[in-house]
């Protein structure tokens, strides 16, 4: 989780919100190259990264 969650941080600087959230968990997999046990791994970083858009589109009243 730790390398999928580190690997997305670095994609998404510098992205608007829009691009970020447009990330999938199979392009994470892909590029870590997940063997199927530790796809959950991948499914989890995209999970936060939608949540953490949402936390800012909710603070920011749009």
């Amino acid at each position: 989780a730790i390398a999928s969650s580190s690997l997305l941080t670095e994609w998404v600087k510098g992205k608007k919100l829009e691009e970020a959230e447009a990330i999938k968990n199979t392009e994470i997999a892909q590029e870590l190259a997940l063997p199927p046990v530790k796809i959950h791994c991948s499914v989890l970083a995209e999970d936060a990264i939608k949540a953490a858009v949402k936390n800012i589109r909710e603070k920011r009243g749009e």
